[in-house]
């Protein structure tokens, strides 16, 4: 797509990433306290607690925990099976008809379309459909409401920005067909070898898509080279010291998570 067409229409945007845990406390040392993610929003949806943190560049951090109910099963389920860890990419689509229509004709059937709400349009893409993570497409009618961060947040850490989010796929030339095509990112770069690829695409908000393939990966939703493999962040300003490499290591290897602190 041209920047001119791009310009000229509205377009999806990679959100959040969002991260399911049991206990929310490591969440917020390590992507606020550490990271510097500032409260964007939350509150409560139907079996779930959800809060996203803002950094200065990139899509949000979601964290999400079940509160019981009947509604709670599909995330009870995620962590029983697995523990905590990533769970879902979230895009932003203006006319999400639409956007159903496009994923309809790479021959991939959503689930879960609630389409009902005039205020949250929402579809998911399961993980073999969509190279390894859940993506849920949602069309919002305006910006969430306002709501005080939780009394166990505190204060973020220094300011950093969510560079890159890494995803092991099996087929790069299909997850482009998705993520390009279809969800609207810019294709900054292609590497191509006899030992795989890497393509880089980025969104407006300033949040890039590094999709990794290589020989050894699957596009198989129950493989653990599937899917989300980092996030990585850099400090706005400083770089970060060796304490902060080690807190980053034990806080992710309890959220299920990896990270990656760049310069």
């Amino acid at each position: 797509m041209s920047d001119d067409v791009r310009a000229m229409r509205p377009v999806a945007v990679l959100d959040h990433v969002a991260v399911g845990v049991s206990t929310l406390a490591d969440g917020w040392e390590l992507f606020s306290g550490l990271l510097g993610g500032a409260w964007a929003y939350g509150g409560y949806s139907p079996g779930f607690w959800w809060g996203q943190l803002q950094f200065s560049a990139g899509p949000k951090v979601e964290l999400l925990t079940p509160t019981g109910g009947a509604d709670a099963g599909f995330l009870e389920r995620f962590l029983a099976a697995r523990g905590p860890g990533f769970h879902h990419l979230n895009f932003l689509v203006p006319a999400i008809e639409e956007t159903l229509g496009k994923i309809g004709a790479l021959g991939v059937e959503p689930v879960g379309v609630s389409l009902q709400d005039p205020g949250w349009k929402e579809a998911f893409l399961r993980p073999g459909d969509a190279f390894g993570t859940v993506i849920q497409v949602a069309e919002q009618a305006g910006p969430p409401a306002s709501s005080p961060p939780p009394d166990a947040l505190g204060k973020p850490g220094p300011s950093c920005s969510l560079s890159v989010i890494e995803q092991r796929v099996a087929d790069t030339d299909g997850a482009l067909r998705l993520f390009r095509d279809v969800l609207d990112g810019e294709l900054l770069s292609r590497h191509d070898t006899a030992g795989g690829s890497v393509a880089e695409l980025r969104w407006g908000n300033g949040a890039r898509l590094r999709l990794v393939q290589s020989p050894a990966v699957r596009q198989d939703s129950s493989r653990s080279d599937a899917g989300i493999a980092y996030l990585e962040f850099s400090r706005d300003e400083g770089s970060f010291a060796l304490a902060d490499l080690d807190r980053a290591a034990v806080l992710s290897r309890r959220l299920g998570v990896s990270v990656r602190l760049g310069t």
